[in-house]
């Protein structure tokens, strides 16, 4: 069995019910470690102390802040608890708002909240089914690991899931970060009729397991490849840019080729 990697209670009014919190989603891509090329001598990282040069064991190191005159703030672990004492026991609900109000640039990464013990069963499955007839998503801050989250809390099934969110300031205003802004694109015209067509001959039911992470899959036979002795072969190049000139025949020959294969 899994095991916790946050533990604590969700509260909304005055109902507490303690719950564990697990990882939701587990990556299957192929981790690799460092070498020194020619060799298969291993590189690692050491925690140094750059003055002394000397490797600092990892319970004599402690958080350190930089100001701008030049200081560094020293903080120990046990003073960020200090002052903020059980907020990273809780999951503290502010609200409930509709899931569909709720732009996806805001979520971050997804977890399973289950009930810590058998007698808070009762109480964590009234809250799932209730909000899962309202369509209704918990607002809550929680601290996790020295950080605080702003979290949605959703009914999926029988379970409840938690997804950490962005904060409104994290997210970046396109204006200020894209190289270049596009204009607002065409309502009518050939091109728009024809574009339109496309995505509605693409259109298809969302079905996760349609879905494989194909590269992964390319990764591990380059490496059973070269273990083999075998020839590495080389995959297409990406496609070009389409010219504007010739967006109308993309559109048209797409468009073509979905009908074809219908």
């Amino acid at each position: 069995m899994a095991r916790a990697i946050w533990t604590g209670s969700i509260t909304f009014g005055l109902v507490t019910v303690p719950v564990g919190l697990f990882s939701a989603t587990e990556d299957h891509s192929v981790h690799f470690h460092q070498y020194q090329r020619g060799t298969t001598d291993r590189i690692r990282n050491r925690r140094v102390n750059e003055r002394t040069g000397e490797e600092v064991a990892y319970g004599e190191i402690v958080k350190g802040f930089d100001t701008q005159d030049g200081q560094v703030v020293l903080i120990e672990p046990g003073e960020l608890e200090e002052i903020a004492p059980g907020r990273s026991r809780s999951i503290d609900v502010e609200a409930f708002v509709d899931l569909d109000e709720i732009d996806p640039i805001y979520f971050q990464k997804t977890y399973w909240l289950a009930p810590a013990k058998q007698e808070n069963a009762k109480v964590y499955a009234l809250l799932a089914s209730a909000m899962a007839a309202t369509n209704r998503v918990a607002i809550a801050t929680f601290v996790m690991r020295g950080k605080q989250y702003l979290a949605a809390v959703r009914a999926h099934g029988d379970v409840l899931a938690l997804e950490t969110l962005n904060y409104a300031d994290e997210v970046r205003d396109p204006a200020g970060s894209l190289d270049h802004l596009p204009e607002a694109g065409p309502t009518d015209g050939r091109e728009f009729d024809m574009a339109r067509t496309l995505i509605e001959s693409m259109s298809a039911q969302w079905r996760p397991e349609d879905y494989r992470d194909t590269y992964t899959d390319q990764v591990r036979q380059l490496i059973e490849d070269k273990l083999a002795g075998n020839e590495v072969v080389a995959a297409s190049q990406a496609p070009e840019a389409t010219e504007v000139t010739d967006l109308l025949e993309a559109l048209r020959r797409s468009v073509e080729a979905r009908q074809g294969a219908a």
